[in-house]
């Protein structure tokens, strides 16, 4: 078991995602940070969509019950082990009885908790993660209260265990957040060239509303070049909404799936990491790229990703 003893700010189980389910009203939710997600995954032996715990701005504290393999990845949230600094973007053992500290996450918004064997809830709809939303998934449907107590899953490791780090070209890669790129979208002809570079040129501010639903921006309003109603359709993660007062909406793992806003740009799929780690008063600029460039980013960032060379303590 894993007690929980401070929840934190708010803390979820989520795996990869929910998908297939759009047309029933569902977003996909899963990891923000699908990149520290994965990795922290791999730092303790599990498959890749094992379900971890996902913190935001404020970590728990959590006593493990038996001994585990962990890694605490993502934002840096100065985690402790029975009061002893123990590092990020690698894995450690900890023995029954340990109590692990995440504090206020620095350089990001999400920190994550991984172990091996993973935390053991019911999937529904093909899924572990928790829907805030719609409560369901995760653990109740729900963020981690004080006194929960989660059942681990089995772990595929026999102790002990080489402890492993993520090698320093990954970690660089992952700190560049500032620049997020976008491609156009359905909607950017409903927007003139002026509108379009607008939103290119000066930083745009990560208002304190925001939330896994979507990131509201704050910076130059956008203006329309057509004025015409649109009928309700799909909408996407990382789809980039014009509301009526011009400022921008960032739609993100728990975006609703259906809206009228028209839709001026999507952020590219290699740069969803970003967007997880992005925290209230961050300022994010952004740049436009073309579908074929998108597309080598993703191939780039998988190349980087796939090349599992972690270093061994």
């Amino acid at each position: 078991m894993l007690r929980i003893i401070s929840p934190g700010f708010q803390t979820t189980v989520q795996d990869a995602g929910r998908f297939h389910y759009g047309h029933l009203g569902v977003s996909p939710a899963g990891a923000a940070d699908p990149v520290a997600f994965r990795l922290g995954n791999r730092l303790v032996d599990n498959p890749e969509n094992t379900p971890v715990l996902e913190m935001t701005l404020l970590g728990g504290t959590f006593e493990f019950g038996s001994d585990v393999v962990i890694a605490v990845t993502g934002a840096n949230c100065d985690p402790t082990l029975d009061h002893q600094p123990i590092p990020i973007w690698s894995s450690l053992t900890v023995r029954a009885g340990q109590t692990l500290q995440c504090r206020a996450t620095r350089e990001g918004a999400r920190a994550y908790l991984c172990i091996n064997g993973g935390i053991a809830v019911p999937k529904i709809m093909e899924s572990a993660a928790t829907h805030l939303q719609t409560g369901i998934g995760g653990w109740r449907g729900r963020a981690l209260q004080k006194g929960d107590q989660l059942e681990l899953g089995k772990g595929s490791h026999p102790l002990p265990f080489r402890a492993r780090s993520v090698p320093k070209e990954q970690r660089t890669y992952l700190k560049n957040r500032a620049l997020i790129k976008i491609t156009r979208a359905p909607q950017s002809d409903f927007f003139t060239d002026r509108s379009l570079a607008l939103l290119t040129a000066a930083p745009y501010l990560v208002s304190e509303s925001s939330n896994r639903v979507g990131l509201r921006l704050q910076g130059a309003p956008i203006e329309r070049g057509k004025t015409d109603e649109l009928l309700t359709e799909g909408i996407s993660v990382g789809a980039i909404q014009v509301p009526p007062d011009g400022q921008p909406i960032l739609l993100f793992v728990e975006h609703p799936t259906t809206g009228g806003y028209p839709k001026m740009a999507n952020v590219i799929s290699a740069d969803r990491c970003k967007v997880g780690q992005l925290k209230p008063r961050d300022e994010i600029q952004f740049q436009f790229v073309d579908l074929e460039e998108a597309i080598g980013l993703l191939r780039e960032q998988e190349r980087l990703l796939a090349q599992d060379a972690f270093i061994f303590a």
